[in-house]
C-alpha cells in the first residue's frame, strides 16, 4: 500500500567507523572522546527533522491524525488566499546573500555556500517530488493528488537551515528569523487550503535534513569538484530518495 510509509519515511541507516589503531593510549583516548562527541552532535541534529517527518507520515495511515488535519484546516483555512508564500519560501536563502553583500560575513565564501545551497535544494526538491508521486495524497482543496509533502515548506526550511548554518556563529537571531519566515510559509500553505498540517511538517523535516546533509557531504564534494583535500575529522554521508513503485523515502547513511 502506498500509504503505509510511516516507518520508511524516517528510516535512517547510520553506521560508525572506529578510531585507527596503533595510536598511543593518551592520544587514542582523546580521539575516541572527540569522535563520540561528534557522533552525539550528529545524532542530535537528526532529532528535529526525524520527528517532523515522522509526524507528517502518520497522516498516511492514522485516521486520528487525518481527523486532526481536518480540524486544523477548519480553524486555519482563510476565506481569501494569499500569494506571499510563493515569495517567502525563498527569503531565507536570499537573506544569506543579502547579508554578505551588506558586509556581514558568514561561514563560507560565495563558491562554497552556493554549492551547498544548490545541493540542499536538489535533495529537498528531489525527495519532495518523489514522495508526492509515491503517496498521491489529495490536497485539501481537492485540486490535485500531490499534497504530501509540502514543496514550498521544504524549500523554505532548507533555506532557514542554510541561513542558520552560515550565520549561527555571527548571531543566532539570523537563523531564528529564517525559521520564523519558513514557519510562516508553511502556515500560509494551510491557510491557502493547499496543504494539510502533516504535509507542512514533513516538508519542514525534509528541508532541514537536506541542508544538514549538504553541509556534511560538502568536504567530499570539495575534493571531487575542486581537488581540495578533506580535513581529517570529516563525516561521510550519502542521502538518496527512493521509490520502488509502491513505496518511497529518503535513505541516509552516515560514516564517521
Amino acid at each position: 500500500m502506498k500509504k503505509k510509509m510511516c516507518l520508511w519515511l524516517c528510516s535512517l541507516t547510520i553506521t560508525a567507523a572506529t578510531a585507527q589503531e596503533k595510536i598511543i593510549i593518551a592520544g587514542d583516548t582523546l580521539i575516541n572522546n572527540s569522535q563520540a562527541t561528534h557522533k552525539n552532535s550528529v545524532y542530535r541534529q537528526l532529532i528535529a527533522p526525524t520527528i517532523l517527518m515522522g509526524f507528517g507520515s502518520l497522516a498516511l495511515t492514522s485516521d486520528g491524525i487525518k481527523g486532526f488535519n481536518r480540524s486544523v484546516r477548519t480553524v486555519m483555512n482563510g476565506d481569501e488566499g494569499t500569494t506571499i508564500d510563493d515569495y517567502t519560501r525563498y527569503a531565507p536563502v536570499l537573506s544569506v546573500y543579502a547579508l554578505n553583500l551588506a558586509g556581514i560575513k558568514g561561514k563560507n565564501n560565495f563558491r562554497d555556500r552556493t554549492v551547498i545551497m544548490l545541493t540542499a535544494n536538489l535533495l529537498a526538491v528531489g525527495t519532495t517530488m518523489a514522495l508526492k508521486k509515491a503517496c498521491a495524497i489529495e490536497r485539501p482543496d481537492g485540486s490535485t493528488n500531490n499534497s504530501f509533502p509540502s514543496g514550498h515548506t521544504s524549500i523554505a526550511f532548507a533555506g532557514a537551515e542554510f541561513l542558520w548554518q552560515e550565520y549561527k556563529d555571527v548571531s543566532p537571531w539570523y537563523g531564528v528569523a529564517g525559521y520564523v519566515v519558513a514557519a510562516g510559509t508553511g502556515l500560509c500553505r494551510i491557510y491557502n487550503d493547499r496543504h494539510w498540517l502533516t504535509d507542512v511538517a514533513a516538508g519542514a523535516g525534509i528541508g532541514i535534513l537536506s541542508t544538514k546533509v549538504a553541509y556534511w557531504i560538502y568536504p567530499w564534494m570539495q575534493r571531487q569538484l575542486f581537488g581540495e583535500k578533506e580535513s581529517k575529522s570529516t563525516t561521510s554521508v550519502m542521502a538518496l530518495p527512493f521509490y520502488n513503485g509502491e513505496q518511497g523515502g529518503l535513505s541516509l547513511a552516515i560514516q564517521f
